[in-house]
């Protein structure tokens, strides 16, 4: 397989995505167009970038021409060197050159461009090696750098050719502007610019090497998508079909959650590290980079230049209480576009399409908690799972939301008589004893550890959804109301049984939790400062856990899940997947 990444890694924004002017379009844009569509749409309509190994390596090799900004010598014939080679004088090297044109729409900034008697070379910076083609070259490259050279045409300059210079392999491979290619480079800048208006995403490649090694395919999910519009078509479950989908982004985060619940402290910042104190003493830390979220417990302080250098990078503060209810995100301005949430108020206004998507979420939080009943509780419980399997038989044929409301509602019942079932703690005694649901408070060990559970859950899902631009607090199943991250709501039913339900079970049952680890009154259960730090690690555990994905059939982390599922919700109301399918497993 050919090489086919270093262009897009090359012409990755130095900071972050911007979006155009109504004026000018940036060249490295066009080549982002040229090189994917849908790529384009992502990173200069919908605002989205993620950096990658590629990415980072590709910003290196810019750095030298990127270190200040340099003017070319006048154009006129006669002044500076020559680049031929016919002339005794060097030609004159700028580096990081600014160049735009009203006329032509497009403004850049050049890696080089070597001047002189009236002609100019422009020069781009690639970090990879020569491709092993015909032309040396991509055509994204290639239009690239004729860009580049209409606009030093423009100003005065003659431009015949350009060089574009591979860093791995210290090669200049030149490209010579032709008639053709300059025709190509006009004709993609004006559809660039039409695409810039558009709202509909475009489609994704087809299994193409150009997403391997690209930082935004664990955002597009391109072969994801169009397994999914597949299944559409064909009655066999993506799964089981002949093409084995690829899994395009890494199978675990590198980044997690740092907890901060020590009742008092408070989180400061010292250069890319997060520091948290108590009083005097240092009492944790954490490299910024090593953070996917920081989760402040209960009474925790935090500066307000650490909340600044958080939302700059991205990452969100996300507000718990010690009483497990989750209260909000602080995040910064990550997205810029409202398009997704236009199309969710959309369908949350649209009975017939929320009831789909009802329907959907009902049915997966419905079999996850058949599932897990069937596999874990000895000897099976046949007639509540023959009752649980005619309810979801019933709502899958739901008309209304009320009617799966209660639907919904007598699976949840059958499924928490006999949940207690499944729990087998090394230190069983009458405490342990679970035979319904109860919340606010919880009254017992068991719900106290699910509703902290359900705490945590919610804000895994709000974050997933603020990063797709979505809004939590509008939802399609669950009823928006002041103070209730709806959508989230809905977006965790599926995962409940599969994520917490999976480690309430796991810490209890391997002792990670005793009784000890719980603080009761007559009229409430709450989790010590122990007891929480370690059923922390009995959730983060579950979601760092590698499952193989129920639909996609490749190897990933249930922290994945979520993030994917998350995506496929916005494609869905975006209308670039035809159905949204909840996680179930068997």
């Amino acid at each position: 397989m050919t090489d086919t990444i270093d262009t897009i890694t090359d012409v990755a924004p130095h900071d972050s995505p911007e979006r155009v002017s109504s004026e000018l379009l940036p060249v490295r844009m066009v080549n982002e167009f040229v090189y994917c569509p849908r790529l384009f749409h992502f990173m200069h309509v919908d605002g989205r970038w993620d950096d990658n190994a590629y990415t980072l390596e590709g910003k290196d090799a810019h750095r030298r021409v990127d270190r200040r900004e340099e003017m070319l010598p006048d154009p006129s014939p006669g002044k500076g060197g020559v680049v031929d080679g016919d002339g005794d004088d060097p030609p004159t090297i700028a580096r990081s050159v600014s160049l735009s044109s009203p006329t032509l729409g497009i403004t850049a900034k050049l890696d080089l461009v070597e001047a002189g008697g009236g002609v100019a070379v422009p020069i781009d910076m690639k970090r990879g090696r020569v491709p092993a083609n015909a032309e040396r070259s991509w055509e994204p490259e290639r239009v690239q750098l004729m860009a580049q050279g209409l606009l030093l045409r423009e100003h005065g300059y003659a431009c015949t050719e350009g060089v574009l210079y591979f860093a791995a392999s210290r090669t200049r491979v030149p490209v010579a502007f032709t008639a053709e290619l300059e025709a190509q480079t006009r004709a993609y800048i004006a559809q660039a610019r039409e695409a810039m208006t558009s709202r509909v995403l475009p489609p994704p490649l087809e299994d193409s090497p150009k997403c391997i090694g690209c930082s935004l395919s664990g955002i597009c999910l391109p072969d994801e998508t169009r397994a999914m519009r597949a299944r559409r078509e064909s009655a066999a479950a993506v799964a089981e079909g002949d093409e084995e989908l690829r899994r395009l982004y890494p199978p675990r985060d590198a980044a997690l959650p740092f907890y901060v619940q020590e009742q008092g402290a408070r989180v400061g910042k010292r250069g890319e590290r997060l520091i948290v104190t108590k009083g005097e003493e240092e009492v944790g830390a954490a490299r910024l980079k090593d953070v996917s979220q920081v989760v402040l417990m209960g009474n925790v302080a935090i500066s307000a230049q650490t909340v600044h250098m958080l939302c700059d990078a991205g990452v969100p503060v996300v507000h718990v209480s010690l009483g497990h209810w989750f209260y909000g995100v602080t995040s910064g301005i990550t997205l810029r576009n409202a398009f997704d949430r236009a199309a969710q108020y959309q369908a949350a206004g649209d009975p017939e399409r929320a009831l789909q998507f009802a329907r959907a979420v009902v049915c997966g939080k419905g079999a996850n908690q058949r599932t897990l009943l069937g596999r874990n509780v000895r000897p099976r419980p046949v007639p509540v799972l023959r009752e649980m399997a005619m309810l979801l038989r019933k709502a899958r044929q739901a008309t209304s939301a009320e009617a799966l409301l209660g639907l919904e509602g007598g699976i949840a019942a059958r499924y928490f008589a006999t949940f207690g079932q499944v729990l087998k703690p090394r230190d069983f005694d009458a405490s342990w004893d679970f035979s319904s649901r109860n919340r606010r408070p919880p009254r017992d060990p068991v719900n106290a550890l699910l509703s902290f559970g359900y705490a945590l859950l919610a804000k895994e899902c709000t974050v997933a959804l603020l990063a797709e631009g979505l809004d939590p607090w509008w939802g399609l199943y669950h009823q928006p109301r002041h103070g209730r991250p709806a959508l989230a709501l809905d977006l965790m039913e599926e995962l409940r049984p599969l994520i917490v339900d999976s480690a309430v079970m796991t810490a209890i049952n391997t002792g990670m939790v005793t009784a000890s680890s719980f603080e009761r009154t007559t009229a409430a259960c709450m989790l010590t400062a122990q007891g929480r730090k370690a059923f922390i690690r009995a959730y983060e555990a579950r979601l760092e856990q590698l499952v193989t994905h129920p639909l996609f059939g490749y190897r990933c982390s249930w922290r994945s899940v979520v993030r994917v599922q998350a995506r496929l919700l916005s494609r869905w109301l975006r209308g670039d997947v035809p159905e949204y399918i909840p996680v179930t497993t068997r």
